[in-house]
């Protein structure tokens, strides 16, 4: 069933915003309120996400680097693995603990390790948003905790994750991720999608907020 625009006849939605499109090209199949601007908590993570990508494929960092953990990185609250100052974890680690555990201490600690700074590493965020032509989107934090003015749209974060799953698919490595574990195995991570388990080809993108769906 293909629809446009508002009807959602049949569907029985609950969120506030929908999008369905076609990965490869971006074509929308499907969208609900797709423009609406409303906080994209945790799924802030993507854009995040992309931009580590980039440094990686760009080798201004490796997965084996050693990044630091800052005051102001341990200090975020929210979803976290509870960085300590004094530890270090790989890139390869930190992009676990991101993906699998939304760890809002490790997205800090990378958007520090990548620009210098956390407001350095937002304003990148926002200058790739511009580059997608994501219209909606104002990000003031890399990691999705509310703050005012912070807004984006389902059809902003469908281009952003297109942008993603197109350009670094090795993010499904992480994204698909079942159970792991950090710190030689005294930190237990758990992925808590189950599709990934059960769903062949469920990437577990960010949806809390937004159905965000690729075919």
């Amino acid at each position: 069933m293909r629809k446009h625009g508002n009807d959602t006849t049949n569907l029985n939605l609950e969120s506030a915003s929908a999008i369905l499109i076609e990965q490869t090209t971006g074509q929308v199949l499907y969208e609900h309120n797709s423009h609406e601007q409303l906080r994209p908590a945790s799924v802030t993570k993507v854009m995040s996400i992309l931009l580590i990508f980039e440094a990686l494929d760009s080798g201004k960092i490796n997965l084996n680097d050693a990044v630091p953990c800052s005051e102001n990185a341990a200090s975020m609250g929210g979803s976290q693995i509870w960085l300590d100052p004094r530890e270090t974890l790989t890139v390869d680690e930190m992009l676990k603990a991101i993906c699998v555990a939304s760890a809002n201490d490790c997205v800090v600690a990378m958007a520090e390790y990548i620009s210098g700074s956390e407001e350095s590493f937002i304003q990148m965020m926002n200058d790739k948003a511009k580059q997608l032509g994501m219209k909606d989107t104002t990000f003031k934090n890399c990691h999705g905790l509310d703050e005012d003015g912070h807004v984006t749209s389902s059809y902003d974060i469908s281009l952003m994750s297109k942008e993603l799953l197109n350009n670094h698919p090795n993010v499904t490595k992480y994204t698909t991720i079942w159970t792991d574990s950090l710190r030689d195995g005294k930190s237990q991570l758990a992925n808590t999608n189950k599709l990934i388990r059960s769903y062949k080809g469920a990437t577990r993108f960010k949806n809390r907020f937004y159905w965000i769906s690729f075919i």
